[in-house]
């Protein structure tokens, strides 16, 4: 899908705080008619590639989170394991592209040479969160993991790199940005809960999270 509202113009320019080597929030990246542009864009994604319940490796419990992804890859998680493949797990079908907004927001916020090839939607309803993990999936760790928050704020809980490493809680709201690479590439983190009613742009305190990776290693120069 291409066309999309340019995010970087759809707002005035947002200040970056760096929260340590790698770890860069931008509140307030996107304003509310950038969140609304971009949740009817998600919404429309949604439509083609509809939200499934990952479930864990081995145990195959269900995940809390509903998701779903666009562009070339898309991750999914079932009792066989983690990994990023092409199409939906349940259609079969490739999944949706990328909006240009999302490109325009890697662009900006990523400042790495190469373009994302997944963003997982994953959806947060009242009572979801999600377990300390580290994005790890990917063959590319030189590129960035770039956040985006729509809906109700979430306390989002990120450590070192070590389970065992002390952590720390940050809310993140709707539009906010949360960018981690570098020497935080691997870092722990997870969202802890789900804040009721500090967002109406979702109905039902529900939250979207989408992250850009890059999977595949970057060509080389």
């Amino acid at each position: 899908m291409t066309g999309g509202p340019d995010l970087a113009s759809a707002r005035p320019a947002a200040q970056r705080l760096d929260l340590g080597p790698g770890l860069t929030f931008v509140p307030g990246y996107l304003d509310r008619l950038a969140q609304e542009r971009l949740l009817a864009e998600i919404r429309d994604l949604a439509r083609r590639a509809p939200l499934f319940t990952p479930r864990m490796p081995r145990t195959d419990q269900p995940f809390s989170v509903r998701m779903t992804n666009c562009g070339p890859l898309g991750w999914v998680s079932d009792v066989s394991g983690y990994r990023y493949q092409p199409t939906h797990p349940q259609t079969g079908e490739p999944w949706p592209a990328m909006p240009e907004s999302l490109l325009d927001a890697w662009n900006e916020l990523a400042r790495f040479p190469h373009p994302p090839e997944a963003c997982l939607i994953n959806f947060y309803g009242p009572g979801a969160r999600m377990g300390l993990h580290q994005d790890k999936d990917e063959g590319e760790l030189a590129a960035p993991v770039v956040s985006l928050s729509l809906g109700a704020t979430a306390l989002f809980r990120i450590g070192g790199l070590s389970r065992r490493d002390r952590t720390r809680s940050i809310r993140l709201s709707s539009g906010d940005a949360f960018v981690f690479g570098g020497a935080a590439r691997l870092v722990f983190h997870g969202i802890d809960r789900i804040l009721p009613e500090t967002s109406d742009l979702i109905p039902g305190s529900g939250r979207v999270n989408l992250t850009l990776r890059r999977v595949t290693p970057a060509p080389a120069a």
